[in-house]
């Protein structure tokens, strides 16, 4: 569980840091989840921090789970 947990979590970062570089750079295009989904259209910087956010919970669930 601790092990599924960390790679959601780094799915969910690097989603995250994505779609930030996206918005602010316009580099990697197409390549986040954020971008393509039709419902966060014009708040994708919302969904991208939300993203960082939950990666940060899940690190910190994953480390106070015992091994």
């Amino acid at each position: 569980m601790k092990q599924v947990l960390e790679f959601l979590g780094v799915i969910a970062l690097v989603q995250g840091v994505a779609g930030l570089v996206y918005e602010f750079t316009g580099w990697l295009r197409g390549w986040g989840l954020v971008q393509r989904l039709d419902f966060l259209d014009g708040r994708e910087i919302y969904g991208s921090v939300a993203l960082l956010v939950l990666a940060f919970a899940l690190f910190a669930a994953t480390e106070s789970r015992k091994p």
